[in-house]
Parts: C-alpha cells; sequence; structure tokens
C-alpha cells in the first residue's frame, strides 16, 4: 500500500499525519510523491500513526512509469 493510501484509509489530512508523525505536511507530500523518503524513526512513526508495518508500506512513487 501506497503512503497516501495508507494515511487515506485512516481519514488523515496531511497536516493531521504531519502532527501524528511529527513532520512538516510538506514532508508528507514529498514522501507521497517520492520525492523524498522518511528515515527510520520516521517510519516508526509512520507505521503506529497508520496502523500497519514497514513490510506493507510501498515507498515507490505510484507514478513512475517505464
Amino acid at each position: 500500500m501506497t503512503l497516501r493510501a495508507a494515511r487515506v484509509n485512516k481519514g488523515y489530512t496531511l497536516k493531521q499525519a504531519a502532527e501524528l508523525i511529527g513532520v512538516n505536511p510538506d514532508t508528507i507530500g514529498r514522501w507521497e510523491k517520492g520525492e523524498s523518503y522518511p528515515n527510520v524513526p520516521q517510519i516508526k512513526a509512520i507505521e503506529k500513526a497508520y496502523g500497519i508495518t514497514y513490510n506493507q508500506i510501498n515507498f515507490l512513487c505510484p507514478n513512475i512509469t517505464d
């Protein structure tokens, strides 16, 4: 599941997710677009906030085409 899908499934806005994870909403947006990636402590916060595990997260940008 993509980060965006995980966030939307929980019903969080970018701002709400950012507050739970401890980052700026723009940072979440960059992660969701594949422009940057969270570090290990941020991944742990994502897991907790979204109720998912690292193995369930697809960090690849969903807009990448061959």
